[in-house]
């Protein structure tokens, strides 16, 4: 009786755990990125500030870090003409569709002690992760038209 309650005990806790797709991502994930290139759904000129904080133009070329055993992160703005330093945030993926491998990325941006000042975040679709490219999405919508924003990064 006893190694029956230790089994169901066992599997109840592994069933609440992230799925193994997460768990890779997340190991796919850890260390340095470039945002290498932002890239619209719709051709135009655009004035869009991502995350609540600069344009695309200081986001290109930015440099982040995911560290996913504690879901924490840095990204640097090193652009000139740009607010340069570091920031930091909070991350979660979430798996939404084991058929397709979709996952929702929610990223909350905090300050150094990764404390939220203003509890926002941001829920991105992370498209694409392999050992070297990463896309994030993020669709918004402008007079009654959904618009992606695609970031691509690539692995240092």
């Amino acid at each position: 009786m006893k190694r029956i309650l230790l089994l169901l005990i066992t599997m109840g806790l592994m069933s609440c755990g992230s799925s193994k797709t997460v768990r890779d991502s997340k190991k796919v994930i850890k260390g340095s990125w470039t945002l290498n290139t932002i890239t619209y759904s719709q051709s135009g000129t655009y004035n869009v500030t991502l995350l609540n904080d600069v344009s695309k133009a200081c986001f290109e070329g930015s440099t982040w870090q995911f560290v996913p055993n504690n879901n924490t992160g840095t990204y640097t703005i090193s652009n000139t003409n740009c607010t340069n330093g570091e920031r930091y945030f909070v991350f979660t993926i979430q798996e939404i569709d084991e058929t397709t491998g979709l996952y929702d990325f929610l990223l909350k941006p905090t300050n150094e002690k990764h404390k939220s000042e203003t509890n926002q975040g941001f829920r991105l679709s992370l498209t694409q992760i392999s050992e070297t490219n990463m896309q994030w999405q993020q669709t918004v919508v402008i007079d009654g038209q959904s618009f992606i924003i695609n970031m691509n990064f690539i692995k240092l």
